[in-house]
This record gives C-alpha cells, sequence and structure tokens, in this order.
C-alpha cells in the first residue's frame, strides 16, 4: 500500500525585536529577508496591494492630473523631540505632492539599512512610519530593501515616493507669482531644524522644542476649498523660507518684500539662532508652507489657517513685487532693508 508522505513543516524562529539587529542575510533575497518583510513591514503597512507580494504594485488609476514626488531621507539624528525618520520620511513626501494642491494617493517606501542596526529601534521607526501613513490615511503600496555593510551607512536611510491627484480647476505653480499678491507663511519658522540641532548637540535638555514635522494634506484642502485660485503654495525645508522665497522669486520673475516684525518665530528658536549664530530665514522646516494668493484672497485665506491646528500662527509675512533682479529682501524691524541672499553653504546638513 503506497504511503502519502506528509509535508515537512519549516519552523522559522521569530524575528529578535528586543536584542536582534539588521544582519546582511536580511538584504540578500532569501528566507532571512522574507522574514524581515513578513514579520517587520507587511505586519505595520499591511493592505490589499501588499498583499499581492508581487515585485510591483498594481492600484487604481485616475482621470486628469497627476503629480508624483519622491525625496531621500538621511537625518540624523534619526530619533528627534517631535518625531523620527520614519514619520518624516512621510510627512515630507507628502508635503512635496501637496504643495501642488493634490489629494495624496499613494506611497512607495525604499530602505537602506546598515548592518548591525537594532531590530528593536527598526521596529520603532517602521512603527512611525505607518502611523503616520495612517493619519492621511494613504497606503504604502510597495518598497525596496537593501542592507550594506557596518560603517557602510548610518543606521538606516528611507526614500519614499508619493503619487496624488490635482483636483479640477487647480493650477499652484511657481511661475505664477504675481506682483501684488501676498505672501502667507502657515507658522512659526525654524522649529524643525533648531530641534535637531540641538539634540545633535546634547543640548536638548535645555529646551521644549520639538520639530514641527507634520502632514500638511488637511490644511492645504482647507485653503484649496477657500481660495482655488491660490497661485504658490511650498513647504520650506532644506534652506528655509529664504531658499524657498528666493527660488519661487527666480521661477516666476518677480521680487519679494518680507516685513520681519510679521514673521512669526518661538523665543526658543530666537534665542538659540543667537546663540548658535544662525539665521532663522534659512532653518528648516518640515511642518509650515508658504502660501502666495492676490491681495483680494490673502485675508480669506488666512483666516482658513488660523482655524487649523497647522496654521494657528498663520500670518501674512510679505509681498511679491516688480524687480527684473528677483530680489528677496526684507524691511527690518528697524525701518531699514536688506537683502536675503540665496546660502552660500548649508548651516545645517543631514536636517531630512
Amino acid at each position: 500500500m503506497q504511503q502519502t508522505r506528509k509535508k515537512k513543516t519549516v519552523y522559522t524562529r521569530p524575528l529578535d525585536f528586543k536584542k536582534g539587529c539588521v544582519e546582511m542575510v536580511h538584504g540578500g533575497g532569501g528566507r532571512a529577508m522574507t522574514q524581515l518583510i513578513d514579520q517587520l513591514f507587511m505586519a505595520a503597512f499591511d493592505n490589499p496591494y501588499l498583499q499581492q507580494m508581487n515585485d510591483q504594485a498594481v492600484f487604481l488609476g485616475y482621470s486628469g492630473r497627476m503629480v508624483m514626488s519622491t525625496d531621500s531621507h538621511v537625518i540624523t539624528p534619526l530619533f528627534f523631540p517631535g518625531g523620527d525618520i520614519g514619520s518624516l520620511s512621510v510627512h515630507g513626501t507628502i508635503n512635496d505632492v501637496v504643495m501642488s494642491g493634490a489629494k495624496p494617493c499613494y506611497l512607495a517606501a525604499s530602505f537602506i539599512l546598515e548592518e548591525g542596526f537594532p531590530l528593536a529601534d527598526l521596529k520603532k521607526i517602521v512603527g512611525s512610519m505607518a502611523a503616520a501613513a495612517r493619519t492621511i490615511p494613504i497606503p504604502i503600496i510597495t518598497g525596496d530593501t537593501k542592507v550594506v555593510e557596518q560603517n557602510s551607512g548610518d543606521g538606516v536611510f528611507i526614500t519614499t515616493t508619493g503619487i496624488g491627484i490635482v483636483p479640477e480647476g487647480i493650477n499652484i505653480s511657481s511661475e505664477r507669482a504675481t506682483p501684488g499678491d501676498k505672501i502667507l507663511l502657515s507658522g512659526t519658522i525654524g522649529d524643525h531644524g533648531i530641534a535637531i540641532m540641538l539634540t545633535r548637540e546634547d543640548l536638548s535638555f535645555q529646551s521644549t522644542l520639538e520639530s514641527d514635522t507634520a502632514s500638511l494634506h488637511d490644511l492645504v484642502a482647507g485653503m484649496v476649498r477657500a481660495a482655488p485660485d491660490i497661485h504658490v503654495l511650498r513647504d520650506p525645508t532644506r534652506g528655509g523660507i529664504a531658499a524657498s522665497l528666493n527660488e519661487i522669486a527666480q521661477q516666476s520673475g518677480t521680487g519679494m518684500v518680507l516685513y520681519e516684525n510679521q514673521i512669526p518665530m518661538q523665543a526658543q528658536v530666537s534665542a538659540a539662532c543667537e546663540f548658535l549664530g544662525f539665521d532663522p530665514l534659512y532653518i528648516a522646516n518640515e511642518g509650515k508652507l508658504i502660501a502666495i494668493c492676490t491681495a483680494e484672497d490673502a485675508d480669506k485665506l488666512l483666516a482658513v489657517m488660523q482655524v487649523h491646528p497647522l496654521g494657528q500662527n498663520a500670518a501674512i509675512i510679505g509681498e511679491v513685487i516688480e524687480d527684473s533682479h528677483s530680489f528677496v529682501q526684507m524691511e527690518t524691524r528697524f525701518g531699514g532693508r536688506r537683502v536675503v541672499d540665496w546660502l552660500s553653504g548649508d548651516q545645517l546638513p543631514r536636517i531630512c
């Protein structure tokens, strides 16, 4: 009589998320890599797109104008007051997408992990990403994982790519800045950059300052409903509001005038910048936006921003002017003017 051979059960020891570390085999394409994906990434990001378990995601397309943005995150330290590289990697890409007025639809994520990186920290970062994506909500539908040898990376680097759809009739672009337009800012400047620097230099115990990292999708949606003819939106990350406004001035062929006494800033940021020798106009933000609109729309738009939790400190900080040189200038508290030029170097590297 022929016997039926029983299927052998393969037992795999669960990942040790308390004391374990990333190993080279976790990027080797074999069983260990599948285990990392299943027990960490699939568990945190689980959705029907990922459950397809293919090398690509098949997803529903949309008619109309699509937007896509990709961003690599190399911040140090990986954990900081108010967030970590995980939440930052979601917020940063989503904010780039919604600066077009788009509704975010999908995210992709790619990880470069360093051999020896603690699995406990990696689980915390992935959990933070998942929580940030759920609040939007947006699915992380595909991704990739690579492992490099110890001392060849810096723990973890994350690249995220976002896709969104622009509503009909919305045309938000830097070249639309027009003389006479007003410049609005959604809140205090420099919170993210200074929080990172204080943590880096082990000075955070002297401060309660936290990063402003946040997704601006809901704030932008309300702004677009209230004022569909917004000319420009920009999130002033690396280089701060100074770099963002110089970019917009160059792209639109206009000039800008800022009013120093109208720019919102926390006292802790001002004090830290004075102590460290930084100009707050060039400090990175991760949860703020610049909006440029017609003078007729400015007060209405400001009111909408100020009732949102992420826009409570919003203010009109300047205006667009005619200037063939595309200079950005600031009217100081003392009545003078100075040029707010491009930054020649990098005040705070590895900031996002």
